[in-house]
């Protein structure tokens, strides 16, 4: 049995065609009934939609029967649903944005006057991600339109990540040239014959492809080149760089390693000048934060190496040191 809705409304709004004539004959349009009574939670409060019915006037016309309804009023909500496009928005913004967690999002929408639960929260994200999905085909295709006029075609590249050994594998699609993700799916195996059937629809759009780029994986290449095999066919850069770079790679690993371990000795320094307060202990303690946030450096290997970039700034830092001791010398002098 259904439920009865509970929302009062504060406002009740009237909504009728967008157009007063007939878009076949131009006749003028008479209102025959009401399509739709709905009573919604908005941003601004609750409100009963009623969205008016109208007929063509003219009997000969083939739109005779035809109901004209506003597209407004069918834009604010979709069926099945008790909230506005405005709610669903908002939890969109809310979740993926600012990365809120159901309950975060029920106080902040219970805050705003929308009242819901956690359940419903729940209810109007997954609706969320199926409005997303719908718009992220066609936003795609009008941006792969755009890369085929501007380039003359697309380029294709392609990876999987397994988060443990034994686990399924996510492989991604992404237009290059864009940065558009065109596909994307879990897989138990990395077969050749398995990924043509994942890349096989993404080459059924029909857009002409200028060539394919992945990372060394043999079936990834097979594959591209089983279905498409007139298409160039090109390793990534970055793993390219990434694998020739691995034994610098390694040695500023060590580096990095070396330098902490010298280091450590720091906490025990630290202690000693809080126990003091005089101004050598807060220039110390300073060096010893300076000397902290050095040690956090991560880099981007292997353009970016991390342990070069310990090594050069903890010179800095010694020499600054050296230089402090030097006028403190001269000082006492």
């Amino acid at each position: 049995m259904r439920t009865k809705n509970r929302l009062v409304a504060t406002e009740t709004k009237y909504y009728r065609p967008e157009f007063s004539n007939c878009p076949t004959c131009q006749s003028k349009l008479d209102y025959c009934h009401t399509v739709s009574k709905k009573t919604i939670s908005t941003l601004d409060g609750v409100k009963t939609i009623i969205n008016m019915g109208y007929r063509c006037t003219n009997p000969t016309c083939e739109n005779a029967s035809t109901v004209f309804r506003s597209a407004q009023a069918e834009h604010l909500s979709i069926k099945h649903i008790t909230y506005g496009i405005d709610v669903l928005a908002f939890v969109g913004e809310l979740r993926f944005k600012e990365h809120k967690t159901r309950i975060e999002i029920m106080n902040i929408l219970n805050q705003s006057g929308v009242v819901v639960s956690e359940r419903h929260v729940q209810k109007l994200y997954e609706r969320y991600t199926v409005l997303l999905r719908a718009s992220v085909v066609e936003n795609s295709k009008n941006m792969l339109n755009e890369m085929v006029d501007k380039h003359g075609g697309i380029i294709l590249s392609m990876d999987g990540v397994q988060p443990e050994k034994g686990n399924e594998t996510l492989y991604v699609i992404r237009e290059v040239l864009s940065g558009t993700i065109l596909a994307a799916k879990n897989v138990k195996s990395s077969s050749t014959e398995e990924l043509m059937e994942f890349i096989k629809p993404v080459l059924d759009l029909g857009f002409p492809i200028l060539g394919f780029v992945s990372d060394g994986q043999k079936s990834i290449r097979l594959a591209f080149e089983t279905l498409s095999p007139e298409t160039p066919y090109q390793y990534c850069q970055f793993h390219y760089l990434k694998d020739i770079a691995k034994p610098a790679v390694d040695k500023d690993r060590k580096l990095k390693t070396n330098i902490k371990k010298k280091l450590r000795g720091i906490r025990e320094i630290e202690k000693k000048a809080l126990e003091e307060d005089h101004l050598e202990s807060e220039t110390t303690l300073a060096y010893t934060a300076a000397i902290r946030s050095v040690l956090l450096e991560d880099g981007c290997p292997p353009l970016d190496l991390p342990g070069m970039k310990i090594f050069e700034q903890t010179k800095l830092i010694q020499k600054s040191i050296e230089n402090c001791l030097e006028k403190k010398g001269s000082s006492n002098t």
